[in-house]
């Protein structure tokens, strides 16, 4: 079963949005163009206010991915359940479309006897494991997120640990909001590995505003340069349509 590279948007913050577009309309326009967005909302010792939480709701329900509220020191865990359990409900997604091809509209996996459904979530469990990964990761450094930066850092490096145990090809880049001198700024390109944020993640400045609807759009244009770009210097054009 031909998959495509999974895209995913991976949103960290810890509040409401206060500049710019309106985050939700952009995650709903990511997964049109076949990227999820899913959203992490780190606490520490307060809470996050109810607007936000509906706000980290709702980008992710848009974006047709998953959300989740923790306390920073459990973030490490989470980044990783999130990416997967993500990735698990693309495929999910995917294989309903052929099982509908195959055994009419009524037809999902829900719906299949247990023994047949075990089978099928095998399945999907292998692609998960083989599938080309491509994440982008959004990190909120406005000033209420200063003491949390380290436990994010942390928490990629765990990601890139895990990710890159998978057969798949996994590729990774980080953005982060508010820049130093625009709303977004890059921190990391698309690579396999993300480790040199370690030196990276203790230089960062942190801002008052939280632009997080021009991040998203910044986001998505990231993932067209790379598509692009591709098309130019190889032949797997068909390989990076959206699943």
């Amino acid at each position: 079963m031909r998959t495509g590279t999974l895209k995913q948007i991976l949103l960290i913050t810890d509040g409401c949005s206060n500049q710019g577009e309106d985050p939700i309309a952009v995650a709903a326009l990511a997964k049109e163009q076949g990227i999820t967005v899913n959203v992490i909302g780190v606490m520490e010792n307060d809470v996050i206010d109810q607007n936000g939480m509906q706000e980290i709701e709702d980008i992710s329900m848009s974006g047709g991915g998953i959300s989740q509220v923790v306390y920073a020191q459990a973030l490490s865990q989470t980044v990783q359940m999130v990416t997967r359990k993500a990735m698990t409900q693309t495929l999910q997604g995917v294989v309903n479309k052929e099982l509908k091809q195959i055994l009419g509209q009524s037809a999902s996996i829900e719906e299949l006897p247990p023994e047949k459904r075990g089978e099928v979530m095998e399945v999907v469990d292998e692609l998960g494991e083989k599938a080309d990964l491509e994440v982008l990761i959004l990190v909120d450094t406005s000033a209420s997120m200063k003491n949390k930066l380290p436990t994010v850092k942390e928490a990629l490096l765990d990601l890139s640990l895990s990710m890159n145990a998978r057969m798949g090809d996994n590729k990774f880049s980080v953005f982060v909001f508010p820049g130093k001198k625009n709303d977004v700024e890059k921190l990391l390109d698309w690579t396999p590995r993300l480790e040199s944020l370690t030196s990276i993640f203790s230089k960062l400045s942190s801002g008052g505003i939280t632009p997080t609807g021009p991040a998203l759009r910044e986001a998505l244009g990231h993932f067209k340069k790379k598509r692009s770009l591709r098309s130019l210097i190889s032949r797997d054009g068909q390989f990076e349509e959206s699943v």
